[in-house]
């Protein structure tokens, strides 16, 4: 009798974060508490690359992995620069790309991180690849009447079940995953301003409707116990053309490399789990009945010593952390807006553009005036900037997804020879 083929699963991370060594620990142990560890047939692989500059850390933070972790895990790939520029190197002299297109597909950033994870995954022969984060933990939250109550969650078994049907799986998130603050309306800021300040900003996904609601909870999403207790995973719709993934707990099925992308964001900004989005309409895109809770400000990492709070605190307006953050990511949002619309409203693009800057002009006056941050004002001149830069953007888009189908074409010559 045959032996059954060993299926090579890749568990990625691009990370940049100490937490990273106890979130993998919490991770790897419900791979063994679930019995994936187990099954000889399934190869689990590690695979990070990591960021020594996004926190002042040392190879060693990444490296130094427990040997209980290490027995659980078949092999391990530390991606830093020296071991990618030598591949890149290579590919270079091979023709397949030059020196700047290189810095763009495997540069700085977290569509470039997240690409040299993928790279190593199809070089070494992954059948699947699941991207987790750092700030992310494999347990769901609900709310039943006053209390928070919690429950762990199979990310990886829950990818696995699925994968091998669809082109890509994605589950879902829970806890911080929006940094829009808790905080009361006035004079200066209506809700009126507010929600035209959210339009410009927003895409189809983080919209009005949604953070109303997300604000009537102080800023916590709470899992849906209906897509807890599903039994099945639902097909990802698409919207404007876009079937929106997120760029975690995100599983792709690499068995076809001609049927993988790259991931892709404009310099210096985000995005760029939103532009694969845009790349899927011939894909089959499922969403999986599994959760995250994100610690998006870091304030619950003894979640993973078991220390589950029966409360979850507010994002609370007034804390500079907070602000700080909401600053950043509207930044981050309006520097991948121009792109986003180019690609799925060109039509409309210039109306839109114009209609967006209008908006921004009204309101981040307010914004700036309640929030005591000029700085908001930057989210202007950004807008304009990257309008400015859209064509230069979409080209490398394209691009890009170009080039890695010559990367592809090139990792399947090479495993013949």
């Amino acid at each position: 009798m045959q032996a059954k083929k060993t299926i090579k699963v890749g568990i990625g991370f691009a990370t940049g974060r100490k937490s990273f060594q106890k979130v993998l620990k919490t991770y790897a142990y419900t791979w063994r508490e679930g019995g994936l560890t187990d099954i000889e047939n399934i190869s689990l692989n590690l695979l990070v690359a990591y960021d020594l500059n996004y926190a002042n850390t040392e190879p060693s933070d990444y490296t130094n992995i427990r040997p209980d972790i290490r027995s659980f895990v078949d092999e391990i790939f530390f991606i830093g620069r020296t071991t990618l520029n030598r591949d890149i190197e290579q590919m270079i002299q091979a023709g397949i790309f030059d020196q700047e297109q290189a810095k763009i597909l495997f540069g700085t950033g977290y569509a470039a991180k997240r690409n040299a994870v993928l790279y190593t995954a199809l070089k070494n022969g992954m059948d699947y690849l699941l991207f987790l984060d750092d700030d992310e933990y494999p347990m769901a939250v609900t709310k039943t009447g006053a209390y928070a109550i919690w429950g762990g969650q199979h990310v990886l078994a829950a990818h696995l079940d699925a994968i091998g049907q669809a082109d890509i799986t994605n589950g879902y998130h829970c806890g911080y995953i929006s940094p829009i603050p808790s905080f009361e309306f006035n004079d200066v800021l209506t809700p009126e301003m507010f929600r035209q300040f959210i339009e410009a900003i927003s895409n189809d996904i983080v919209n009005w409707e949604s953070i109303g609601e997300l604000m009537k909870s102080g800023g916590v999403t709470y899992a849906d116990t209906k897509i807890l207790t599903a039994n099945s995973p639902q097909e990802v719709p698409e919207t404007n053309g876009t079937k929106f993934i997120t760029g975690a707990n995100l599983c792709l099925n690499l068995t076809k490399p001609e049927r993988v992308f790259p991931f892709y964001n404009p310099p210096g900004a985000r995005g760029e789990d939103t532009f694969l989005s845009t790349c899927l309409h011939e894909r089959k895109v499922l969403r999986v009945p599994c959760y995250t809770f994100h610690d998006g400000f870091s304030t619950y990492n003894t979640l993973m010593d078991g220390v589950l709070p029966i409360n979850l605190k507010k994002i609370d307006a007034k804390d500079e952390a907070v602000v700080t953050r909401f600053y950043r990511t509207c930044v981050g949002w309006i520097r991948y807006k121009p792109l986003l619309l180019y690609i799925t409203q060109s039509e409309s693009y210039q109306q839109q553009i114009d209609s967006i800057r209008e908006k921004l002009m009204l309101t981040l006056p307010r914004v700036c005036t309640y929030f005591g941050n000029n700085g908001f004002m930057t989210i202007l001149r950004e807008l304009n900037r990257y309008d400015k830069n859209v064509k230069k953007h979409y080209r490398q888009f394209m691009e890009m997804q170009e080039i890695w189908n010559r990367i592809t074409s090139y990792l399947q010559k090479d495993a013949k020879q």
